[in-house]
């Protein structure tokens, strides 16, 4: 089958790999569409990050080159001894978080911080820039009917945002600031509503984004514009209940503490390259809370049922689908290159 392998930095190639089966325990799933993560384009321009390189992963005993793509949905088609959750024919999405078991982590259920934890699709395992993914039977989640695949495939990236706004203090009523629309931080944006945040506002450059954020609901601030700590401040008067920092940028990070009020809470979702200075005496002083947070655990479900009352939608966040065989210029290099891009979905089929 054909299938995008990670080999190094800036060198992904299509490849033609054997198919997987479905082994014992394993469930076989035809590919619909896979969306193009931060994270995969983070292991594109600055990798190896998650992706293992050198030494073998010590869950998958993989290692580069590796199958990328691990937001993704499908139907299967083909099920291993002992599967007895989902069948043929099924519409699925998975959630692609390997965990040890018996880790300290994983032994409290916090399997996403699991010390080997690793992603299918960056720590080996296969990937859904592919045709077909055989994957263990508990990463599978059913879809109903009334969702698209094209949804379907937007379910792992808004889990990691509703685990942000669910593992964060946040109130009905409260107001929250989300630094970056990219498309976490719109599917934060919906996350927020869906909790009963009262005044969400984004801070974002691109013109696009900056639409798309307030289409979904979001009060702008462009820094360009604007002193943006001083002006959440005054439209929040004195500041942010909460601030997420989703760009990854680490002047960012800055603006996001100071844009909290006294005893506010500042949550990190991104991933950063390199390394953000801070001062913790903009924590000490006003007696903030910083925390972070790492992909997602316990909400596939909670998601899906969101998605089906109109949450999360893909018609207005995917921007582009393009078909397998066009993934590295019309995927990962336009969304290096095009910020109006938000979400790129890929189909093997298309």
């Amino acid at each position: 089958m054909k299938a995008l392998r990670w080999h190094g930095l800036k060198d992904l190639r299509l490849e033609t790999i054997s198919e997987p089966v479905a082994t014992k325990g394993k469930v076989k799933i035809r590919v619909e569409w896979c969306g193009i993560c931060g994270s995969d384009l983070h292991e594109y321009v600055a990798g190896p990050i998650f992706i293992p390189q050198v030494a073998e992963h010590p869950l998958t005993g993989e290692k580069a080159p590796i199958v990328m793509g691990h937001e993704f949905s499908g139907q299967v088609v083909e099920i291993g001894e002992g599967v007895n959750t989902v069948k043929v024919g099924d519409r699925v999405v998975v959630e692609p978080v390997f965990a040890c078991g018996t880790c300290a982590a994983c032994r409290q259920g916090k399997y996403n911080l699991c010390e080997k934890m690793g992603f299918l699709g960056l720590a080996g395992g296969g990937g859904g820039f592919s045709e077909y993914v055989a994957c263990d039977e508990h990463m599978v989640h059913k879809i109903p009917d009334s969702l698209s695949y094209e949804q379907g495939a937007l379910v792992e990236p808004s889990a990691v945002a509703l685990y942000a706004v669910r593992s964060s203090q946040l109130k009905a009523g409260d107001k929250a600031v989300v630094f970056g629309a990219g498309p976490i931080g719109l599917l934060v944006i919906e996350a927020l509503k869906a909790a009963g945040a009262a005044e969400i506002y984004a801070v974002e450059l691109s013109p696009e984004r900056k639409n798309k954020a307030a289409e979904l609901g979001a009060i702008v601030i462009d820094p360009k514009e604007y002193d943006v700590v001083q002006e959440i401040h005054n439209r929040t008067n004195g500041g942010a209940d909460i601030a997420f920092e989703v760009t990854g940028v680490p002047p960012v990070l800055t603006q996001a503490i100071e844009s909290t009020k006294i005893a506010g809470q500042i949550m990190i979702v991104s991933i950063f390259e390199r390394e953000a200075p801070i001062k913790p005496n903009h924590i000490v002083m006003k007696e903030r809370n910083m925390t972070g947070i790492i992909g997602y655990r316990d909400v596939f479900p909670a998601v899906i049922s969101l998605m089906e009352k109109g949450f999360f939608p893909a018609d207005k966040l995917v921007t582009q689908r393009i078909k397998l065989d066009d993934i590295i210029e019309n995927g990962f290099e336009a969304l290096l290159k095009e910020k109006n891009q938000v979400k790129i979905l890929v189909s093997p089929r298309a």
